[in-house]
């Protein structure tokens, strides 16, 4: 019963899909032909399936739309982070949303309701826990942001619609200025005594880093409050705009001396890399809400099996290429064949083409003609490469890659780190059927899940678990391809291990980087790049791509290996169904029956300390 009533949807959907890839009826007559390359002709659209979809889409579809509105207008009503007043407006907010939810006839939802109801309420639950985590973060850097109120109050004031009094205001933003710039000589004292960066309890350079953040950003709430009246307002004008600007530089100067002797970031070099971890109860909130019944401690023993299975293939590949059980010696070989400048978008296009023509003949999933033609290629600046040294995807595609305002030696680490046989295994994670499919398809149904959860269990998942898939179906041309896409799997598990501990608190960023360098082969400014980025994403995100591709290859199993679904019905739900954690992919697609109060459950990888 549940394979026939899949099938159904399934079919009505594909039909949806192929609909949304080409134009409506009306506006054909009025276009000229395209000549498209070979398999990109799309049929005529079916627009009655699109009617039939609209009316199995969920009950609760336009009340997260409404909550999602709601949040945002009181984010904006309330813009001073660390406000109290914000915290009390954002935590009444979700409380009344969370009594509403439980008044809800639960059984009397659709079953796309009751899959939209289990994932609102986890995400109302984990906005009500990160409010009480930010409160505490906001407490610890409260010692050095002893004026922060003064800014508050101004703006929450003048948000309020209450009248500014110019010479009283012009007084409070004076001693606004000294206090500041006091601070700032105190600070760069301590330094001349310490000779040094400074040491004060209670502040590590995280906390320091977070508060110079927010200094910068109470600077913009100052220059926000001050641009409503400046100009507008003679009197105002007359009376605040000379200590409004000494108060703005010196706003500037703290947050550059907090940087500086707390931090460690000094002027002119490379700043260190200095994240946020949120440690492990920050974990427990968001294991929660991405519906992982794992710990920690069990998903870094995930991570380090998938390493060891990664390696052995490893060695096997380095066998048949010569380099015997020295698979870092293969993996070097590897790095060796980079394409000259100039030379990489096109090999970035072979690849594209292969990788799309061999998933179109696999035939387990439709692959839908308008987003084969609209991605495109661009090259990422050397400033983002620092950030992300690889591959980002989308339907604009950007690239890493050597520029000629580059060093010899980042030149060189750069082309080392994307070889195409590198980018082998980010192709088709980034473009089809990975990433611009995914936004291709979410932007276009369900779209109102993408907006509640962005969920990267689902979406890094998906385009990991491809690169499983195809490894298993032979897809590599020959073997640096192989090595190329070992090395992207090998970093995958990596991800897991170095950034749990590193939230952990277990690693230091340095620790993270050297593990990345020695034990994955990555270049060391790459290894870099990766630690900072992993420093400023969400905490789960790192672990997302290789724990989400094992969540879908299980459920794989479980509903195509045992004949409840094809491979392509499977493949397709998945993409129509929209953004969410894969564990409520599984009950949606097997109908598993949810509850109000239905909690994670499904260890997909049994139990990895045993």
């Amino acid at each position: 019963m549940r394979s026939r009533t899949t099938a159904t949807r399934t079919q009505l959907v594909l039909a949806a899909m192929l609909a949304a890839a080409t134009l409506p009826i009306a506006l054909q007559a009025q276009t000229p032909q395209v000549d498209l390359p070979a398999g990109w002709a799309a049929d005529p659209p079916v627009l009655s399936s699109l009617v039939a979809f609209s009316r199995a889409e969920s009950d609760l579809r336009n009340a997260i739309n409404r909550y999602l509105l709601d949040r945002a207008a009181i984010e904006r009503r309330y813009p001073v982070e660390y406000s109290p007043v914000r915290f009390e407006r954002l935590r009444e907010f979700q409380q009344g949303w969370r009594d509403r939810l439980r008044e809800l006839d639960f059984d009397g939802l659709n079953e796309e309701g009751k899959v939209d109801y289990v994932l609102l309420r986890n995400n109302i639950d984990y906005d009500i826990a990160t409010l009480a985590l930010r409160e505490r973060r906001g407490a610890e850097i409260a010692p050095l942001l002893a004026f922060a109120d003064t800014i508050r109050l101004l703006q929450e004031y003048r948000l309020d619609r209450q009248r500014v009094e110019p010479r009283a205001t012009a007084t409070t933003i004076d001693n606004l200025a000294r206090q500041v710039s006091a601070l700032t000589a105190s600070l760069n004292a301590e330094a001349r005594a310490a000779g040094g960066q400074v040491t004060r309890p209670g502040i590590s350079p995280v906390i320091a880093m977070r508060a110079a953040t927010q200094i910068d950003a109470l600077r913009d709430v100052l220059i926000d409050w001050n641009m409503f009246y400046d100009g507008y307002d003679p009197l105002f004008s007359w009376w605040v705009r000379e200590p409004f600007g000494r108060a703005d530089a010196a706003l500037t100067a703290y947050a550059a001396a907090v940087r500086e002797h707390l931090v460690g970031i000094r002027p002119g070099e490379q700043p260190p890399i200095i994240g946020d971890p949120v440690l492990a109860e920050g974990l427990r909130a968001d294991l929660a809400v991405e519906m992982i019944p794992y710990t920690a401690e069990e998903l870094i023993a995930i991570g380090w099996q998938e390493f060891d299975w990664i390696e052995n293939q490893f060695r096997i590949v380095s066998n048949e290429m010569g380099f015997g059980d020295n698979w870092l010696a293969a993996l070097e070989h590897t790095k060796s064949l980079a394409p000259p400048p100039g030379e990489k978008p096109w090999a970035i296009f072979d690849i594209a083409e292969y990788s799309e023509d061999f998933v179109q003949r696999m035939e387990n999933i439709t692959l839908p003609p308008l987003a084969r033609e609209v991605w495109r290629l661009s090259m990422q600046t050397p400033e983002r490469q620092l950030i992300n040294p690889f591959f980002s995807g989308g339907e604009v595609t950007r690239v890493s890659y050597p520029t000629d305002g580059m060093t010899h030696a980042d030149k060189l680490m750069s082309m080392r780190g994307n070889t195409p046989h590198f980018n082998f295994a980010t192709v088709h994670h980034e473009l089809i059927p990975g990433h611009h499919m995914q936004g291709f398809m979410s932007d276009r149904f369900n779209p109102h899940r993408a907006e509640l959860q962005r969920t990267p269990f689902w979406g890094e998942g998906w385009a990991l678990y491809w690169e499983l898939m195809l490894w298993d179906a032979n897809f590599p041309r020959n073997n640096p391809d192989k090595i190329g896409m070992l090395f992207w799997r090998l970093h995958r598990a990596a991800r897991i291990v170095f950034s749990m501990n590193y939230h952990l608190g277990n690693w230091s960023p340095q620790e993270a980087v050297d593990f990345l360098v020695e034990r994955v082969g990555h270049e060391r400014a790459n290894a870099e790049a990766e630690v900072r980025r992993s420093a400023i994403d969400a905490p789960l995100y790192q672990i997302a791509y290789m724990i989400g591709g094992l969540q879908f290859r299980e459920l794989h199993r479980e509903l195509v290996d045992s004949g409840q679904m094809t491979s392509k019905q499977f493949h397709d739900a998945v993409m129509q169904g929209g953004r969410m954690p894969v564990e409520l992919v599984r009950a949606r697609l097997d109908s598993r029956p949810l509850t109000a109060d239905y909690q994670t459950q499904w260890r997909f990888y049994g139990d990895p300390l045993n």
